[in-house]
């Protein structure tokens, strides 16, 4: 047991001790060239609901911690973050002069939190992914939230729905008996992306949950594992972290974020807190996908009644005739489909993509290619 759970209590005040982190990263290769460095999958629409993912993910997390909300980015996002969430204080837009994986990005906001407030808990959310509904989601949060002010480092596990061999599962172990969290369960073990023989026994079994990547912790239980398996990167997170609020800030993270070492925060701190008995379980009832793909998009987007073919894109000028699939269209160009299923059509004004449903997951060996011939100006 955790020094700090052994000191822990649960205050009528937790809830106000709760602050939002979105880590806001990568290019999402598998959704170009639609989603590119310079405008990655967060901040775009993908589900036709108005609105862009990033904002989905904020307005899902204001009702449980109101404007006490910290975003993670790249240096080159910060434009277009500001104008998606103009409510965002400057103190609070933790920019990246270039990407280090989760465990520095994660790694610094918990660090700059605990600089303000040693006893504050934190929730980092993926600003990438689909959740519905909203309140279910934000159930499940309190409840991580009541477990985490217990001395936990909280994960929320998503109920498989199949066998997926793309995700990352957690074996959960016995209820923990926590008040105001009857769904809390202690974590066994994280587990890697598995084979497909696997993940059905995983999901028969009924005691593995996919990992969505989502924590919940107190910032000083975060820290203490970073230290302990990631010293360097503590090391130079802390300095970032007492300088953050002071004029030094650029200064200080311009010279010590490049010689950060790149380690993801599963492998930095939930692993070896799991093997430590420090890592607890929330079961996620609501629906999930992380918009892994243009296959994703088509389940997150139905297909218009009378067709079985989603056609994305404003203005979008598609003929279809015994046709399936989706089509993603930025040009005003005429796209005609006939006799053929499961296509995958992402039209823009510099790459055009065409693929299958079933071969989705490929499309990072397009961009792969492309960056290795030197065609990076499409990337």
């Amino acid at each position: 047991m955790s020094t700090e759970r052994a000191h822990a209590h649960t205050p009528s005040s937790v809830f106000d001790r709760f602050h939002g982190v979105i880590p806001a990263g990568g290019t999402g290769t598998r959704l170009w060239p639609l989603s590119r460095a310079a405008a990655p999958k967060f901040l775009h629409d993908l589900t036709g609901s108005g609105s862009t993912l990033i904002r989905a993910t904020y307005d899902r997390l204001r009702p449980l911690c109101g404007d006490r909300i910290m975003v993670v980015t790249g240096k080159v996002h910060r434009r277009a973050v500001l104008k998606q969430l103009p409510e965002i204080k400057d103190s609070n837009l933790v920019l990246e002069s270039e990407p280090k994986d989760s465990g520095a990005a994660i790694g610094l906001a918990a660090a700059i939190l605990f600089k303000r407030d040693p006893d504050i808990i934190m929730g980092s959310f993926a600003a990438d992914q689909v959740i519905a509904p909203a309140e279910v989601f934000q159930a499940a949060v309190r409840e991580a939230i009541h477990t985490a002010a217990e001395g936990y480092i909280v994960t929320i596990g998503i109920r498989p729905t199949h066998p997926s061999t793309g995700f990352g599962y957690i074996r959960a172990g016995d209820p923990l008996l926590i008040e105001g969290a009857p769904s809390a369960h202690s974590v066994v073990e994280f587990v890697e992306k598995p084979s497909v023989g696997v993940a059905r026994e995983y999901l028969d079994s009924g005691k593995y949950s996919w990992n969505a990547g989502m924590f919940v912790a107190p910032v000083a239980l975060m820290l203490k594992h970073l230290e302990a398996n990631e010293p360097l990167l503590y090391a130079g997170l802390t300095e970032i972290a007492e300088a953050w609020d002071t004029p030094s800030r650029v200064e200080v993270a311009r010279r010590v974020w490049p010689s950060l070492p790149k380690t993801a925060i599963d492998y930095a701190v939930a692993e070896p807190a799991a093997a430590a008995g420090d890592v607890a379980m929330i079961p996620g009832d609501f629906s999930w996908d992380d918009v892994g793909d243009f296959a994703a998009i088509g389940r997150l987007n139905p297909a218009m009644e009378n067709s079985e073919l989603t056609v994305m894109g404003e203005g979008a000028r598609v003929f279809s005739e015994n046709a399936s699939g989706i089509v993603v269209s930025d040009t005003k160009r005429v796209i005609a489909l006939i006799g053929i299923d499961d296509v995958v059509i992402v039209d823009t004004p510099d790459a055009l993509l065409v693929t299958t449903k079933e071969h989705a997951q490929e499309v990072k060996k397009a961009v792969e290619a492309l960056r290795a011939s030197g065609d990076i100006d499409v990337l």
